[in-house]
């Protein structure tokens, strides 16, 4: 048996969890099983989110963070092709914001693929672009549309189709 170390970092802005993981490699039918050493207070803090969240076991849940963290990693690469969403609020009657996120998809017809556009009320619209090109020009493009005007929120959503 061989044994490896395996390091996962996840978490937001105000704190960062780092798991360190020893692995014994002991594959069965493409399935790795490996043993997690955790205080008892996080274990308890993890097994109540994932709980929350509807795993049916940690090994899911652990995948699932292994599975983000290679997506984060491999969009820190500006040239590396991603798929993406980006989620608009805004007032359409906020001065010529419609007419310019138009041009704005116009010009980027090859990385918007799709929009869907709802109307929530009266004044107040939600848009969602489906994107795909090179990380970097999504990221740009997203940050010039969220920077006009009008725009109340945005947020933006990287992933990938394969790992």
């Amino acid at each position: 048996m061989n044994r490896d170390f395996l390091f996962i970092i996840f978490g937001n802005k105000n704190f960062k969890f780092v798991l360190r993981l020893s692995v014994t490699r002991a594959t069965m039918e493409k399935i790795t099983r490996f043993g997690v050493s955790i205080e008892p207070d996080l274990l308890k803090k993890f097994d109540k989110i994932i709980k929350n969240r509807g795993y049916s076991n940690r090994s899911e849940a652990i995948r699932d963070i292994i599975r983000k963290n290679l997506i984060m990693e491999k969009n820190l690469d500006p040239n590396s092709e991603s798929v993406g969403t980006l989620t608009m609020i805004y007032d359409h009657h906020s001065g010529n914001l419609t007419n310019k996120l138009l041009d704005i998809q116009h010009d980027h017809h090859s990385t918007i693929l799709t929009t869907t556009h709802i109307h929530i009320d009266h004044s107040n619209c939600l848009e969602i672009l489906v994107l795909k090109g090179k990380t970097g020009n999504i990221q740009k493009l997203a940050d010039k549309i969220k920077s006009i005007k009008g725009i109340k929120h945005g947020e933006l959503v990287i992933t990938k189709s394969s790992i």
